[in-house]
């Protein structure tokens, strides 16, 4: 039988995997004793299952989104230059055609054709910057565990 989880553990859970701070995540859900309570929490493995998949899910995301920018920032664009040059073009041509760094076409007045691309250099600035907030999460998941593995050998210490 599965469990699931209520509004509030629910709530902890959507905080922690934002900065990965139980103590933080517990009080901003609404427990009144956060430190225990994200001890406590954090040892079931339901939560644990829930936070997985909100992680496994947010990967995703960026990866599509870095992929996205990548596909900008390096695409092919001869099938959208096909297009100026291309008096006539069927409809099943157009279909198969890769546009997806194009950000606009006009046809003008005169019969010709105008069209506007994507930022190539803007793509590639938001791929460094995706670049540096992943190192930054490793970098934050690393001091997290020290401080983690910090608290418990105090709790050792003190039993």
């Amino acid at each position: 039988m599965k469990k699931t989880l209520s509004a509030k553990e629910e709530l902890f859970c959507t905080y922690y995997v934002l900065d990965r701070n139980g103590r933080e995540a517990a009080a901003k859900s609404g427990y009144r004793s956060p430190q225990r309570s994200a001890a406590k929490l954090l040892k079931k493995k339901e939560i644990l299952a829930f936070i997985k998949a909100a992680d496994e899910k947010a990967k995703r995301k960026s990866e599509d989104i870095a992929a996205g920018y990548y596909r900008l920032a390096f695409g092919c664009v001869a099938d959208a230059v096909k297009l100026i040059f291309c008096d006539e073009i069927s409809e099943s041509e157009l279909e198969k055609a890769d546009l997806f760094s194009v950000s606009e076409i006009k046809r003008q007045k005169g019969g010709g054709i105008e069209i506007k691309f994507f930022d190539r250099l803007k793509a590639l600035e938001k791929l460094e910057s995706l670049s540096l907030s992943d190192s930054n999460a490793s970098a934050k998941a690393f001091y997290s565990a020290i401080e983690k593995g910090a608290i418990a050998l105090r709790e050792e210490e003190n039993e």
